[in-house]
């Protein structure tokens, strides 16, 4: 059994299960599915200051701060218990194309030209993981959610705000992928 769980799994397993989460999670406690709510979650319950957006009942929510300690743990485990010894597997094409923009290395789940503590501290890093970080943490309040939940949540509960965040959220992954890598 062991070694089932260790052997990559096709995409769709992960597809049904989120799908069938997000009608469970409704029927059993009216809860919507997202994850940076989480984080406003936290920091009400951490930092108590007198701001409005942080002054609301969060321990109502408390759900959701069990989940995210589960994905946490789930993460975890998927590493280091269920780990697969062999490298994830890249298309030649796409590593081709990486390596024609300067992309050479390639670590255990992303390419570590770009994500590594040592890039960090180069401009190309700072631009990736800092200046990237603070785009993905505005556009999420600025969208009034992240991708997980207005692309799954929202699009399942017909939601024309989520379909217009989703439709933003690819549009700007397609021109970050081909407009501003390359010339990075």
């Amino acid at each position: 059994m062991l070694e089932l769980l260790k052997q990559p799994w096709h995409w769709s397993v992960a597809g049904v299960i989120i799908g069938l989460f997000v009608p469970l999670l409704l029927i059993v406690g009216n809860k919507t599915f997202g994850i940076s709510s989480s984080m406003r979650h936290i920091c009400a319950a951490i930092f108590p200051a007198n701001i409005s957006y942080f002054k609301y009942n969060w321990k109502a929510e408390s759900w959701n701060l069990v989940f995210v300690a589960g994905v946490l743990i789930g993460g975890w485990v998927g590493a280091h218990v269920f780990k697969n010894p062999e490298p994830i597997a890249i298309a030649d094409s796409t590593k081709s194309y990486l390596q024609s923009i300067g992309i050479q290395e390639f670590g255990a789940l992303v390419p570590t030209d770009l994500f590594s503590w040592e890039n960090l501290f180069t401009f190309r890093g700072f631009i990736f993981i800092v200046f990237g970080g603070f785009l993905v943490g505005f556009g999420t309040r600025y969208a009034g959610g992240c991708t997980s939940g207005h692309s799954i949540m929202g699009l399942s509960n017909l939601q024309l705000p989520s379909l217009i965040a989703t439709i933003c959220f690819m549009a700007g992954g397609s021109i970050v992928t081909w407009l501003v890598i390359p010339y990075l």
